[in-house]
């Protein structure tokens, strides 16, 4: 049977929520979604109907592989879509998340395999979050903050933590892409604002913004 918008939702929510031991609280779903605890509740009984989580009441529910899985191959779609968008349509990284939201929808696996096919099969999506592949296995990051790095260090941009199109123009205008070098000149100590060198030209970023980028050494 095909999942419904609402159960993709929510496996994507899982997705994003579950920490190291596949656990994630009802709470936590609840905010997350902004949907009331008891509407949870019931979505996470016919979950674990599924087998997609283990469900025990007043304990945080655990993701089973096959619910990991189903949500991967959900934000799968989701990645495969926004690339799309960006290298086939000319859409800037700032403006594919909407769509996306409502392409990810789609059931035909041949529709995204081929998708896939056209784009090359990209490793990473336009924010530089990794696009599962079609078994719902995805490529681990050894990343930090950008607000963690040390003065005098000189770092990659590879991801960002949110992509709130606000926040994605805000990088544009100041050249700050993916895969470029940033260079930390200074770091405040009253404010921790950090000041940056990208391609030989220096900008002030709040500790807000450095907190949201991610980078490798």
């Amino acid at each position: 049977m095909k999942t419904t918008l609402t159960e993709e939702n929510y496996l994507k929510a899982l997705f994003h929520l579950v920490d190291g031991e596949n656990k994630v609280t009802i709470n936590e779903l609840s905010k997350f979604l902004s949907v009331k605890m008891p509407s949870v509740n019931n979505m996470m009984k016919k979950f674990a109907e599924k087998n997609w989580v283990i469900y025990e009441t007043y304990k945080p529910l655990i993701v089973t592989e096959k619910g990991r899985r189903e949500a991967a191959l959900v934000v799968r779609k989701h990645r495969l879509t926004e690339m799309f968008l960006v290298k086939k349509m000319n859409f800037g990284w700032e403006n594919v998340h909407e769509i996306a939201e409502q392409l990810e929808h789609v059931h035909s696996t041949l529709f995204f395999d081929k998708m896939a096919e056209i784009l090359e099969h990209p490793k990473f999506d336009p924010h530089g979050e990794p696009i599962p592949d079609k078994d719902g296995n995805i490529i681990a990051q050894d990343l930090q903050k950008l607000s963690m790095c040390n003065t005098g260090e000189t770092v990659i941009f590879a991801s960002v933590t949110h992509s709130d199109d606000s926040f994605l123009n805000y990088l544009t205008e100041r050249n700050l892409l993916l895969n470029k070098k940033i260079k930390i000149l200074k770091i405040e100590s009253f404010d921790k604002s950090v000041t940056v060198e990208v391609d030989g030209k220096q900008e002030i970023l709040s500790r807000k913004a450095t907190d949201k980028i991610l980078v490798k050494k």
